[in-house]
C-alpha cells in the first residue's frame, strides 16, 4: 500500500519539481523540447521492441512457463520506452537505464531468479494440494447434481 502511494502521489510531485527546477535553468522552451524529444525517443523505443514482445510475456507467464531471455529484454525495452515516453526527467533517466544492454543483462537475471522462484513456489503448492485432495477423499473435478423437472406459472 505504501509503495502504491510513493508511485503515484509522491513520484509525480517530485517529476514536477524537478521539471520546473530544470524550466528555470534552461528556459521554458528548451525544457518543452525535451520532454517533446523524450516522447518521441520514448514511442520508437516501444516501437522498437514491440508491444507483441510485453504480450507474449504475459501469455508465457499465464501458462506457467519463465519466458526466455530474448522476450524479457523486449520487455525491457518496451518499459524503458513507456518510461521515457513519460513527461519528465527522472523517468526518462530510469528509462535510459532500462536502454543500457549492461543494465538490461543484470535486470534480466535478477527477473528470471525471482520468476524461478516463483514457479517453484507455485509447483510446490500445487503438489501439496493435488496431495491433500488425493489423501482425503476430494474428487479432482466437482460433480454437478441435476435435477430435471417441469414447472408452470401460476401467477397469470
Amino acid at each position: 500500500m505504501r509503495n502504491f502511494f510513493l508511485l503515484f502521489l509522491v513520484f509525480p510531485l517530485i517529476e514536477l519539481f524537478v521539471l520546473i527546477r530544470v524550466g528555470a535553468s534552461i528556459g521554458a522552451s528548451a525544457t518543452l523540447l525535451l520532454v517533446l524529444a523524450g516522447g518521441v525517443l520514448g514511442v520508437l523505443c516501444m516501437r522498437l521492441a514491440g508491444l507483441t514482445t510485453a504480450l507474449k510475456v504475459r501469455e508465457r507467464m499465464a501458462q506457467g512457463e519463465v519466458p526466455n531471455k530474448d522476450m524479457l529484454n523486449g520487455l525491457l525495452l518496451a518499459v524503458g520506452g513507456g518510461l521515457i515516453f513519460l513527461p519528465g526527467f527522472i523517468s526518462d533517466v530510469i528509462g535510459l537505464l532500462c536502454l543500457l544492454p549492461f543494465v538490461r543483462q543484470w535486470l534480466i537475471q535478477r527477473v528470471a531468479q525471482y520468476m524461478e522462484h516463483s514457479a517453484a513456489r507455485s509447483r510446490e503448492y500445487y503438489a501439496r494440494s493435488t496431495t491433500y485432495t488425493k489423501h482425503h477423499g476430494y474428487s479432482e473435478t466437482r460433480e454437478t447434481h441435476v435435477i430435471e423437472g417441469e414447472y408452470e406459472r401460476k401467477d397469470q
